[in-house]
């Protein structure tokens, strides 16, 4: 084994996963800057590496670990035998234990209440051996290792971290656009779901903690806050629930909201975006659309994972709402909020799910044509209430029904995208060539390609010349 090293200087990160994992990331590096520590990009020159990992589905987990071994085979590769490995989050919290026996290779195992301690951390890692390192030439599952090492594992069962206003935080997002986390946690019951058992029960921040982070982003130069959590929509009910007692309705005189929050964020002076991300159609009210109308910053654009439609599915994946319920939904928002683009997503290969079931799901979407639509084929995981059902639908059926949906919104996509051709829209952008408009969430919807350059970071307008099915092509209006 190693000996104890000198105090480390440099300290990287490969962060996995969504954007809730990637501010724990800017979370952690923040600690580590406030600490007097350095942040590198270059691995091999990195005294300790971070790993922040993804859970959601087998997919994210391979992933994961793939990441964690080759940074560990990494290290023998290029004599980096003093480099220190850390796995932290939602793979770490929720598999820590088991974790700690199956891969030695991994100096500590920390979860999402120590993501604000990372520097504390990486110190008392370094006030221990190292986990052994494979030779140059060899692979890290060819390695002997010495039978009395264990990893440090951290991980406090119930997370009840949040995040404040003034939590040190290094962004790794492009200058002019960072993602606000307002909640963590999450107190739905979904079938498929293994979140609130990796990232604990709902907790909002302070209306007055949220207001003051994005005022702060903005007097950066930020044009663009994405505001997240596992439910927007759910935002402050924990808070006035634990007061009232359970909720019967959504009601924003009885406490903090969602809308009070964006009342809030509209006030706030400059010329910047807010915009809503991962809604749930439980939480909606007409209270909510109306507030959206009226804030002339929030985006005219709705993230709101659906899953699916048909009765049946809908009560077996445990939405908590209805068919009828999210259909007259859709219509009340786009009947009052004019412009509004709409995002969902929707699992297909649900356990149980039948050819008529999946077929009723292709016509709602014909039906409703959503202007942004993802689809996943449903994974089977290990601890979920699904992973339990019966009538487990085969991978090839899956994979049949995920292409067809894909299929059918490329059409409904290309068709959304022609009617833009001539018109003219606002954009932020991210590349000289490179735009977005609000219709747009950053990473996982469309771009607007540009004819010429136009500075980075700056609102523009776009006349739009073409289209390439999910992207737009378009001539920036400059100033004179």
């Amino acid at each position: 084994m190693s000996t104890k090293t000198a105090t480390p200087k440099k300290v990287g990160m490969i962060s996995l996963g969504c954007a809730k994992n990637l501010v724990d990331a800017e979370i952690m590096l923040g600690g580590v800057l406030s600490k007097g520590m350095q942040i590198t990009s270059n691995a091999d020159e990195a005294d300790v590496l971070i790993v922040n990992t993804c859970a959601f589905i087998d997919s994210a987990k391979e992933e994961s670990i793939e990441a964690i071994l080759e940074a560990h085979e990494s290290r023998g590769l290029k004599k980096r035998a003093g480099q220190r490995l850390i796995v932290s989050g939602c793979m770490a919290q929720r598999f820590a234990k088991e974790l700690t026996h199956e891969m030695p290779e991994v100096d500590a195992f920390i979860g999402l209440d120590q993501v604000a301690d990372a520097a504390g951390i990486i110190e008392q890692v370094f006030s221990r051996p190292a986990a052994p390192v494979p030779a140059a030439k060899a692979k890290a599952p060819d390695v002997l290792l010495d039978e009395q090492w264990e990893p440090l594992n951290l991980v406090t069962r119930k997370p009840v971290y949040i995040p404040d206003y003034d939590t040190p935080r290094f962004r790794l997002t492009p200058a002019h656009t960072a993602f606000t986390k307002i909640a963590e946690g999450c107190n739905h019951p979904c079938s498929f779901c293994v979140i609130p058992q990796m990232r604990g029960k709902h907790r909002s921040r302070t209306i007055e903690s949220v207001v003051a982070e994005v005022r702060s982003l903005v007097a950066e130069g930020v044009k663009e806050i994405n505001l997240i959590s596992q439910d927007t929509t759910y935002f402050g009910m924990d808070l006035w629930e634990e007061k009232a007692g359970p909720r019967q309705q959504v009601d924003s005189s009885r406490g903090p909201t969602l809308i009070k929050l964006l009342r809030e964020l509209d006030k706030i002076e400059g010329d910047f975006w807010i915009r809503l991300l991962y809604t749930h159609p439980a939480h909606w009210s007409d209270e909510l659309i109306a507030c959206i109308a009226e804030c002339k910053k929030v985006c005219r654009y709705i993230d709101m994972p659906l899953q699916h439609i048909h009765p049946r599915m809908l009560e077996l994946m445990r939405r908590e709402t209805s068919s009828e319920h999210i259909e007259n939904l859709i219509a009340r928002i786009r009947a009052g909020i004019p412009g509004i683009a709409i995002r969902t997503t929707f699992i297909v290969g649900f356990p149980g799910e039948t050819d008529e079931e999946f077929n009723y799901l292709l016509d709602f979407i014909e039906r409703t044509r959503f202007e942004r639509l993802g689809v996943f084929t449903y994974s089977q995981e290990e601890g979920s209430r699904a992973a339990k059902m019966d009538d487990q639908v085969p991978q090839k059926v899956k994979a049949a029904r995920y292409k067809r949906a894909m299929k059918l919104q490329q059409k409904i996509a290309r068709e959304i995208s022609e009617t833009q051709v001539g018109q003219r829209v606002r954009a932020v952008v991210d590349q000289p060539l490179v735009a977005r408009a609000a219709a747009d969430a950053p990473d996982i919807d469309g771009r607007i390609l540009l004819s010429s350059p136009a500075p980075v970071g700056e609102f523009i307008d776009v006349e739009i010349t073409g289209t390439q099915v999910y992207d737009l092509v378009g001539d920036p209006i400059l100033p004179a």
